[in-house]
């Protein structure tokens, strides 16, 4: 059976107003470009999973602009919170005619969970105890098939301090989760505007950049990265095995800029 296709876009930072940019990118027509080279030349996504920052300005109209955009793709599509969204906003306009908001659900021969990793007022990310049970549960509702579970924040350090210092803030206990549950085979994460890959044990650790712009990896404060923006592809295969790359658009859509850095 062929493996199931799943595409991830992540931190596209919409807003009400399509017009406006961010990092000097108009983010809505970066997520465009994004889409359209994505799944231009009859490439299909079986299914299409946004982890995190889909909002900038915390507002209905940026989430009615997500829709509009993501729409047309033909996929289901699952999103999730960063600390730039609106998680209660989030739950009344994107979990319904094709779209899913948190919560879990199966995809060909595998299960996928989506984690709130949200807090109020903070850049960091955490995973409250309800949501961690409910991973728990999920998991053991799962148990039958391979398992990638979706958050924003990166549940561990990905070797940039000033990105770390506001990463998931309960990463062990979120890891220690999942140590009771061999079926997970991967983790993917948004949130660093950059590519991930890392291995622990049997999972693998995934990061993406973002659709708008990157920061520079390794850095210890920040740095825009003069790369466009990207997405990811994963192959899902019935028998637990994944392959998976990151595609980047062939430039820049606007000027990365530097006064924007203080807003992280």
């Amino acid at each position: 059976m062929p493996a199931f296709q799943l595409l991830q876009v992540t931190d596209p930072h919409l807003f009400g107003d399509a017009t406006r940019e961010l990092y000097g990118l108009n983010t809505a027509e970066s997520l465009r470009l994004v889409l359209e080279a994505a799944l231009g030349a009859g490439r299909r996504a079986d299914a299409i999973v946004v982890t995190g920052d889909i909002g900038d300005d915390f507002s209905a109209a940026a989430y009615a602009n997500f829709r509009r955009a993501l729409a047309g793709c033909g996929a289901p599509v699952f999103c999730l919170p960063g600390n730039h969204d609106d998680p209660a906003l989030m739950a009344t306009l994107l979990d319904d005619r094709g779209f899913q908001y948190c919560g879990r659900a199966r995809l060909g021969g595998w299960g996928i969970v989506l984690l709130d990793t949200h807090l109020d007022g903070d850049a960091s990310g955490r995973v409250a105890p309800h949501e961690l049970a409910r991973l728990d549960a999920d998991l053991h509702a799962l148990a039958d098939v391979p398992v990638l579970v979706c958050l924003h924040h990166p549940p561990v350090p990905v070797g940039s301090a000033w990105l770390d210092a506001v990463g998931l803030q309960n990463g062990p206990e979120v890891l220690a989760v999942l140590d009771r549950h061999p079926q997970v085979r991967a983790v993917l994460a948004g949130h660093v505007h950059q590519e991930f890959d890392a291995q622990r044990g049997a999972v693998r650790l995934l990061a993406t950049p973002s659709t708008c712009a990157q920061f520079a990896p390794r850095t210890p404060g920040c740095v825009m990265d003069r790369r466009p923006p990207g997405y990811r592809w994963l192959s899902l295969f019935e028998d637990g095995t994944l392959e998976t790359q990151v595609e980047w658009l062939p430039a820049l859509v606007g000027e990365p800029r530097a006064e924007d850095e203080a807003r992280r």
